[in-house]
């Protein structure tokens, strides 16, 4: 290592007490991170791209500073899916350092991993103060039966009002209007769950009104619209 002359110059001067790094809450532990090898937890960061025309909601289960789960979810830019299917194929084997140091080919998933790095070196995780942390698999979890995001699309124009088209129940078929034309419900189709039935033999029209349910007073609508096309 090379000093300049003036440094070399000066007097030593005895250092004083070294209490090390403040301890952050790991997986019911409450630890001191000096290395990555330290680092342990669930949690989730959301990134967008330059011309934030797409976002990536990215969850990583980290081991011993080892990612050993992904979730990567996208909105909003088709190009971007194509970015996760790789990034997912990435991100698990690596240290959470080499992940944040990868190109992970969409701006939005390298902001993403950038936001949830920050959260997880400061002890801000899901798993925080749960004991040995949360399984192997809590990623798929996160999506619930049917493992879909949970999506919410809404639309409105000040002329013709709102059309809800996707909620986290799922695709959005009818919207319910009281005599005052305004929304107190909607029907929708549960896709996850009536793709599994499609699969597992039932016939789709079968397994399709199978999972059609209601949220709010839909029933007790005087008028119903098809949201995409009313």
């Amino acid at each position: 290592m090379q000093y300049s002359r003036e440094i070399e110059e000066m007097v030593c001067v005895k250092k004083g007490p070294n209490h090390g790094p403040a301890p952050i809450p790991e997986e019911g532990k409450w630890v001191q991170s000096r290395e990555i090898k330290d680092i342990s937890g669930f949690t989730h960061g959301v990134g967008w791209c330059a011309p934030q025309q797409g976002a990536c909601k990215l969850s990583l289960n980290v081991k011993e500073g080892i990612i050993q789960e992904a979730l990567v979810e996208t909105l909003g830019c088709s190009g971007m899916t194509h970015s996760a299917a790789m990034a997912a194929e990435i991100l698990p084997g690596k240290t959470i350092l080499e992940a944040l140091n990868t190109d992970l080919v969409c701006d939005a998933i390298n902001t993403a991993m950038r936001e949830l790095f920050l959260q997880i070196v400061y002890g801000r995780t899901q798993s925080a103060f749960s004991e040995d942390g949360l399984s192997i698999g809590a990623g798929l979890e996160d999506l619930g039966k049917g493992l879909r995001s949970q999506i919410g699309t809404m639309y409105g124009t000040l002329k013709k009002g709102v059309r809800y088209l996707e909620m986290a129940e799922g695709y959005v078929l009818k919207l319910g209007l009281d005599k005052d034309h305004e929304v107190i419900g909607y029907q929708f189709v549960h896709l996850g769950k009536m793709m599994d039935a499609i699969k597992k033999g039932m016939d789709p029209k079968e397994a399709y009104e199978k999972n059609i349910g209601s949220y709010g007073r839909f029933n007790e609508a005087v008028e119903f619209i098809d949201p995409r096309h009313q």
